[in-house]
Order: C-alpha cells, then structure tokens, then sequence
C-alpha cells in the first residue's frame, strides 16, 4: 500500500518530517492557523495554504486506501484476484485509475454481454481473442456452442453473443478507459448549439435569456476552453437553452482502442474485431467516458471559480478598517425610502430615521435637513450610501450638500451585497430586537466601513457579490473553501475580546459557537477581560482550547502589553528573558522599537534565540509583534477612496484617467468602481502592456488604481477601461 506521507511530501516537494509533523499536529486537534502561526519550527514554517494542502491530499489518500481495501476484498472473494492485479491497485494514486481496474469484477445490471456469458458464450469470445492465427473452419467452431435451452439457436445468435462478450471486456478494460479519456481530453472540440425552440416555446422567446448569445455557435478546443465557459455552457445546458457535444475523428480512438487491447496487428477475425471495437466504443466506451470528460471539466471549473471567489473574499474581508471614525450609513430606495443610521467608532447604533427624498414623495430638502441634523449632533466624519436602489440619486443629494453646506465629511459608495441577508437574520434580530429589519440594513452598510471583516463575517459569503457564477458550483466544496477563508483571516487580523461579536469569535482558532456565546456570556458578567488568563474561566475553556485560541484573542488596555499581540501566553516567559537581554522594561516596548532592532543586530537573531532557548522563527515572531504592539495587519493595504463630489456617467470622456477601487476580479477582467453608478470593465486584454493570463495576478478586489475611459455606451450603462500605456 501506499506510504502517504511519502506521497504527499513528494507531491509538494517537502521532507516527509515536515509532512509527518503536520499530520501529527491536525491529529492532535491543531488547527491550521494555529500550527501555522506558532508551530514554525515544527513544520518548517509552512504556510496555510500548504498545511491546507497537505490537509486535503491525506484525506484524499486515506479514503483512496480505504478503498483500495474493500475492492481488493471484493475481487479476492471471487477468486479472481491475481498478483499482477493486486499490485496495480495497490500502486493506484488516483480514485478514477483504482475504479477502472474495479470496473471488470463489479457486480452488474443485466447487460447483453452478462446475458451472453450465461448462454455459455464466453469461450467462444475468449478463443476469438486468443487465436488470431487461426485457419480452421470457424462455422464449425460456432457450431459448438449451439444449445436450444440456452436460446442459441443458429451460428449468426454464437457469434453475436461472443461479439456482445467482447465489446463488454474492452469496455471493462481499465487500460482501453485511460486511453480513451486521455485521447478525448486532447484531441476532441467542445461545441455548444442553440436548441431549436417548439412551436409552444417561441410565444416564451423572450424568457430564454440572450445571456448565452455568445454560445449559440461556440466551439473551441478542449485544452483552450475556459473555466467560466464551462460554467456558461453548463447553466445554458441545465436550463434547455443550449446544447453541448463533443466532437473528435473517430478513426483514431478506435485505432487506440485496438492497439491498446489487442496485442497483435492482424487476425483471422480482423474484419469482426474492428467491428465490435466500433460497438464497443459508440454504445458502451463513449457515453460512459463523455460523462466522465464532461465530469472532469465542471470538476476543474469548479475549483477554479472556488479559488476566484475564495481569493475576492479574502481580499475583501482584509480591507482596512477606518476605525475611529463617526459613520452615518443610508441604505436608499424610492417607495419605501431611504434608512439612515449613525454608528460611533466601536459599531454601537446611536440613532436613525427615514428620508423620502426621491420619488413618489420627493420631501428632498426634509431629508437634507434630517441628514444634516445627525451629521451636526453626532459629527459624522463618513456618510456610506449602499450602492442599490437610488443609489445614484442619493449620492447626487449627499455631494450636492456637502458642498452647499461646507460640510467637512466625505462620502463613499458600499457594496450592500447581503445586507437583507443579514437583516433578516437571527443574528440581527438580537444585535437589534427592537429596529424593524429594513433599518438594521444601514447599520450593516456603516459597519462595513468601519471594521469589514467584523461585519462580513455576518453573513453568508455567497450573498457578498464577490463571486464567479457561485451558485452553480459545488456547494459543499465552496461552502468548505469560503469557510477556511474567513478562518484564516479572522486569525491572521486577531479580535479584540472585549468587542469581538460572537459570529466573529467562533472563527477564531480552537473556539466554536458554544464557547463564543460562552465567551459573550462571561465578558457581560465581568464587564470586560482584563489579561488573558481569565479566558480559562469560561465554561468551555480548557487548556487545549485556550492553547489554540489565546495568541489571537487581543485585550488592548491589558496590564500585560503582550496581551495585545500576537505573542502567544506559552512564549511570555521567553519574552520577558529577551526584554531583561535588550535591558527594554516591559512598559516602555512601544518607544523601544529602533533599540530593539539595534541590539538584535548586535548580537545576531541565531545567537539570541540560543541564549534564551527558543526558535529563530518564534524569536522572529515575538521582536515583530514588540516592535508594534496591537497592529492591525490591514493596515499597510490602500484605504478607500472617500468622496465630497460626484462624477456621471454623462461627464465622461474618452481619454479620461480617473482612480478606482476594484470591485470583483473574475476571469475576464476586473470590475473598477470609478464614482459612478455603473463599475467599468477592465478586460484582461486591457489590464497591461503585456499578455495576461490571469487577472488576479494583476489586480485584486480593493485595489486602488488608476485607470482611462475606452469607451462609454450610455445606452446600456457600460464603461471601457484601460490600463495600458
């Protein structure tokens, strides 16, 4: 059987101590922030994404074994399993490889080839394969297996019972299989047709969405086929709109499949052999391995449309907060008007109304006095407009007073993607039981500017419009990936204890649900954590859960300053050890910075780490995070462009060079919000002087930059953009 660790350290290019390690570590309930964080010196300072790697390969290779076992147990109680057999499981690697060979010895429905071996046919198809060399008279051969009981009546019933027998064992045939699917997966075209609508389908012409225009009369090479074709394809395929083949030459993959499972050039049965492949392919091979190809294909889209929304979200949840700030969110609307709450700096609701400054009611200069009254009373410095209904409108009131008014704050446009969401939510209900749903979602649009990820996390990640065609990927899968995203970045930014929410806590490392509310419970007991050790006295907290959990669990204000950074409690006494060797009193780190990197270049970080008895890459760790205590790792990313006028689509030009913020990145391009309604299309083709083969390594969602207007088609709303020269 396979040595797992040796596999994947081979795969990923590791030492199999490292692979070991890690394996060991997940076993002993690790989680992979925590062991990428603080167990360095364990695995070689791996990162997340290869302990997560490293993670899913072993799962893959375990079930993959585990299957192994049950087909090799299955196969010897037949009687059936030989060395060379057992051997070629026991080397498989891949889950599709060890099922083709399962394939022959799996129990079957009734087929015509299981009906031909019960009439006692299967000699007959065996000497037809083994004697190409023959000269005998074959009709007498057939003769032989004639047998009325057995409904073989005539020659012609033998013969095609012995064909049926053949064309099953080269469909069986785990090599023939491979050989196929490999020649499909190179050398055939993908092609997508309108179906022909019926007479009753034509007065729905209208429903059928010209959104797979593009696909009508599409074909291109399977190599060359993109992930979000695939997806297009499939959806238009599900929903009757389009049809989908695959076309390749047949005359070579049935000269594969003949070199492949005969091993001789010519014989006696030529002609009927070349026949039965042509069977054996069109009825039993193809259909089989075209669902498999197609399987593949959606499979690879899958995960690579997961790896897009996966890489949006990330960056999205790790967009700098603008703490400290008063923010007064306007979720806007027309009929039933627009909801306006002011927030302070910790997130806390202060006040709101509701304005009607658009149709029906158009109470304009109400609404500008009711905003300017709260922008007054609470001094507001950011007004955040979601970016929905009225958004447009709403933002041409705000700009206008800003500058009628002098006011000194500035406005920015919110996604408000999945802001009903979580209005709707339970969660909102009891953050605040007593606002009606549609006021909580202006709460939800100005904490999104004060702390992103804190208020993100809120909701479902689907519903937060970073993805690429989310909802007809595997669910499972993206649900799995999204989830690791937000954990990852939860503990790479840190929580401060006495402010996290629950939903926030229960990504953090070693913690759940339980023991977050168990946490909220505990800190409105005591009014506020002051150190760490008093996580122990939460229900629920034992030395396990606090060893994974406390390193990213902050109490600013703590009398230990290590409390807030990421220095982990089991690393304090090593600290203080290299505090008395830098002579810097545990009050005075933050005025110690420029000393500290003085004395440790001195000394040397090799020399440092032995002298107090700990890792280079935990001592690393430990000087960063005494350098700048409390920092929030977002900080060195762009922050949001805010706004004091507004700018129409009507105002641009070809020509023009505007700053925006990307939005969504997909395979195409990149969507850049420029300060109009609309977000212009950066195409991949127009995002460098050079060929770009992904958009992501190019930009990324929150990303500032500076882009030209290409083209501008009012018609339709849409916006050319252009970063080359």
């Amino acid at each position: 059987m396979l040595n797992i660790s040796n596999v994947i350290a081979n795969e990923l290019t590791l030492t199999i101590e490292q692979v070991d390690s890690v394996l060991a570590l997940l076993e002993d309930g690790a989680t992979i922030p925590f062991i990428a964080r603080y167990r360095k010196e364990k695995t070689g300072g791996l990162d997340e994404e290869v302990l997560r790697t490293i993670q899913e390969r072993y799962h893959y290779l375990h079930v993959l074994e585990e299957r192994k076992q049950t087909i090799l147990e299955t196969i010897d109680d037949q009687g059936k399993l030989t060395s060379e057999l057992k051997k070629r499981i026991e080397l498989c690697t891949k889950l599709q490889e060890l099922e083709d060979l399962y394939l022959p010895y799996k129990p079957k429905r009734k087929t015509r080839g299981t009906i031909a071996k019960a009439k006692g046919l299967a000699p007959l198809a065996q000497f037809i394969l083994d004697n190409p060399d023959y000269k005998g008279n074959f009709d007498d051969k057939l003769a032989e297996f004639i047998d009325e009981e057995k409904e073989v009546r005539t020659n012609e019933d033998a013969l095609q019972g012995a064909k049926d027998i053949i064309a099953e064992m080269m469909s069986d045939s785990a090599d023939v299989r491979k050989a196929v699917r490999e020649f499909v997966l190179e050398r055939s075209i993908i092609r997508s047709e309108k179906v022909k609508e019926k007479k009753k389908d034509k007065k729905q012409k209208n429903d059928r969405k010209d959104v797979y225009q593009v696909y009508y009369d599409f074909q291109v090479d399977i190599k060359k086929i993109k992930p979000h074709q695939i997806l297009a394809i499939n959806r238009g395929e599900r929903e009757k709109v389009l049809k989908v083949s695959l076309d390749f030459d047949t005359a070579p993959v049935l000269a594969t499949i003949k070199s492949v499972y005969l091993p001789y050039r010519t014989s006696f049965f030529q002609e009927m052999l070349e026949e039965v492949i042509a069977d054996s392919f069109s009825r039993l091979i193809y259909p089989s391995i075209e669902r498999e190809v197609r399987g593949m294909l959606t499979e690879n889209a899958d995960e690579h449309a997961t790896e897009v929304f996966a890489t949006n979200l990330r960056q999205l949840l790790l967009q700098p907060p603008l703490g400290e700030k008063i923010i007064m969110g306007i979720d806007p609307g027309f009929i039933s008007g627009s909801k306006v709450a002011v927030i302070d700096s910790t997130g806390k609701y202060l006040d709101g109304t509701t304005i009607y400054p658009h149709p029906p009611q158009n109470k304009k200069q109400e609404a500008v006095d009711a905003v300017i009254d709260l922008v007054h009373t609470y001094d507001v410095n950011i007004i955040a407009i979601g970016n929905g209904t009225a958004s447009r409108e709403t933002e041409l009131m705000i700009a206008d007073m800003i500058q009628e008014y002098t006011l000194s704050c500035k406005y920015m446009i919110v996604s408000e993607a999945g802001a009903s969401v979580y209005s709707a939510s339970k969660l909102a209900k009891e953050e605040f039981p007593d606002l009606e749903a549609s006021m909580r979602g202006n709460i939800s649009i100005a904490r999104r500017v004060l702390d992103p990820l804190a208020e993100l996390i809120k909701i479902d990640p689907k519903s937060i419009g970073v993805g690429l065609y989310q909802h007809d990927v595997n669910q499972k899968q993206l649900m799995e990936k999204l989830d690791q995203v937000v954990e990852s970045c939860v503990n790479y930014v840190g929580v401060d204890v006495n402010t996290a929410s629950a939903p926030l806590l229960t990504f953090v490392s070693g913690l759940n649900k339980r023991i977050a509310g168990n946490i909220i419970k505990h800190r409105d007991k005591i009014g506020r954590f002051t150190n760490r050790t008093q996580l122990m006295e939460v229900s629920g907290v034992g030395e396990k859960v606090f060893e994974q959990a406390a390193g990213f669990l902050k109490i600013p204000g703590s009398d230990n300053p290590f409390d807030n950074t990421f220095i982990h409690p089991e690393s304090y006494g090593a600290t203080n050890t290299l505090l008395d060797l830098l002579n810097v009193p545990k009050h005075r780190i933050k005025e110690s910075a420029a000393g500290i990197d003085l004395t440790v270049n001195k000394k040397g970080i090799e020399q440092l780490a032995k002298e107090i008895g700990i890792g280079v890459p935990t001592l690393r760790d430990i000087i960063e995070n005494l350098k700048k205590p409390g920092r929030d790792p977002r900080e060195d990313l762009p922050k949001p462009i805010l706004r004091s006028d507004v700018l129409k689509i009507e105002d641009l030009k070809e020509g023009m060079k505007l700053q925006g913020t990307v939005r969504n990145v997909t395979d195409f391009g990149a969507f850049v919000d420029i300060g109009v309604k609309e977000s212009g299309l950066l195409h991949i083709s127009q995002m460098a002087d050079k060929f770009v083969k992904n958009p992501l390594d190019i930009v990324q969602v929150g990303d500032v930059i500076e882009v030209t207007i290409i083209g501008v088609d009012l018609e339709r709303g849409r916006i050319a953009l252009s970063r080359k020269n």
